[in-house]
């Protein structure tokens, strides 16, 4: 026979508590056939008669004040769990984790992270930084950080930045010592600052002018993902880096660090925030995504 459900318990604690048949309708919004109906499929249920009931009275058997003080104070934090629940709909809050590669972390979550926790206190933020690939359903993630062309298919992404763009730097030393490039090409007679993925791949420098694309595979004198250590050696005139403008913009202001071969530097999207397409989104991901719109409106009106 089949267990009753919370319908025919909240029923049974109506009644019980009212004494009345007719105040436990009004109360739970049902007739009082119904209701007396599903109290007698409940005492069927279980076997045994819960009520006393005359057409002027209600009185609960042993059995019934048995059920009651057990089961109305469940159905209070039963009733309190999903108010919880219901809650977390309009305030935002628990872990959202994100992957990203190194640059969108350092160049666009980085300047954003403190403001959107502010702004949602009960938010605890996980970002993970990492060059590869990943699976971020598998791995737990609510959301990713990916370019255009490593986004897949099946997921939502929406713009996380303004556009992008890779620059060509070097100390004045080195360009007084090495000679100025002016064409990708000319770089394969110069000592270079590159970077290897974690994957062991190491690609080809790609610029871009008027539509026309060369790739180049210049010497490294330096190879290194981390970016301090990249822009010391730049610094240090070890060599030639091409990385994103927002790692060298204010070195090359300042005129520690001189911006070469700008013609072949075109700009390009920014990251995408995507993520798993579904019909409830997680309040701490729609808050952030709604953090990350305004953000670039803001940023918009400011330039």
């Amino acid at each position: 026979m089949a267990e009753p459900d919370l319908r025919d318990l909240d029923v049974f604690v109506a009644v019980a508590r009212t004494r009345n048949f007719r105040r436990a309708a009004v109360e739970i919004r049902s007739s009082v056939s119904s209701l007396s109906q599903r109290l007698r499929d409940l005492e069927e249920r279980l076997g045994v008669r819960l009520m006393n009931r005359t057409t002027r009275s209600v009185a609960l058997t042993e059995a019934g004040e048995l059920l009651l003080s057990r089961v109305a104070p469940a159905l209070r934090d039963v009733g309190d769990a999903l108010e919880q629940v219901r809650g977390l709909r309009e305030v935002a809050s628990g872990r959202l984790r994100i992957n990203a590669p190194p640059p969108a972390v350092d160049l666009v979550l980085a300047p954003l992270a403190g403001p959107f926790l502010t702004q949602h206190p009960h938010v605890d933020l996980d970002v993970v930084s990492e060059s590869g690939f990943v699976d971020i359903v598998s791995g737990g993630y609510d959301a990713g950080v990916r370019y255009g062309e490593h986004l897949a298919q099946d997921m939502v992404a929406i713009p996380l930045s303004g556009p992008q763009r890779y620059v060509v730097v070097a100390s004045p030393g080195y360009i007084a010592r090495r000679g100025r490039p002016t064409h990708p090409k000319d770089l394969l007679d110069h000592d270079c600052i590159r970077a290897r993925y974690s994957s062991g791949v190491m690609h080809d420098l790609e610029f871009e002018r008027a539509g026309q694309v060369v790739k180049v595979d210049p010497p490294a004198k330096l190879i290194s993902t981390n970016m301090n250590l990249a822009m010391r050696a730049a610094l240090d005139g070890v060599g030639i880096w091409a990385t994103l403008d927002g790692y060298v913009g204010d070195a090359v202001k300042s005129g520690a660090l001189v911006s070469l071969m700008e013609d072949w530097c075109e700009p390009f999207p920014g990251p995408f925030l995507y993520y798993p397409s579904r019909r409830q989104t997680p309040p701490a991901l729609r808050a952030f995504i709604d953090f990350v719109a305004d953000w670039r409106k803001r940023e918009g009106r400011g330039k």
